[in-house]
């Protein structure tokens, strides 16, 4: 069975920190892309940042660049978020999803583009 899974939320002070982990089981990430998403409360998802296969290309939405980091150990079959100075608005169930590699480029922030999807890891951050 394939699947994601999400680790690492919880409730965190603002300008805190939590690494989420997102790992896969029943297929290897390694020709996929991996994408974080979050949704707050009464929002709609949105993209948060991706990495290519590889980890050679990664994209970050404006509101998080420079305070989240994404990585991957294709290894551990995990994809990770670093997210440093947290602030009150990142609270937000946070998701990751993975791509299939193809011969073209997608849009790494819409939804559509992806074909898996983890149930979610709760992120708070309020003093």
């Amino acid at each position: 069975q394939l699947q994601l899974v999400e680790s690492g939320g919880g409730l965190v002070q603002p300008g805190g920190s939590l690494r989420l982990s997102c790992a896969a089981s029943g297929f290897t990430l390694d020709y996929y892309s991996i994408g974080w998403f979050r949704q707050a409360p009464g929002k709609e998802r949105e993209g948060v940042s991706c990495i290519s296969s590889s980890g050679g290309s990664r994209n970050y939405a404006d509101s998080v660049k420079g305070r989240f980091t994404i990585s991957r150990d294709n290894a551990k079959n995990t994809v990770y978020l670093q997210m440093n100075s947290l602030k009150p608005e990142d609270t937000a169930v946070y998701y990751c999803a993975a791509r299939r590699n193809s011969l073209y480029g997608f849009r790494w922030y819409s939804l559509s583009e992806y074909d898996y999807w983890g149930q979610g890891t709760q992120v708070t951050v309020s003093s």
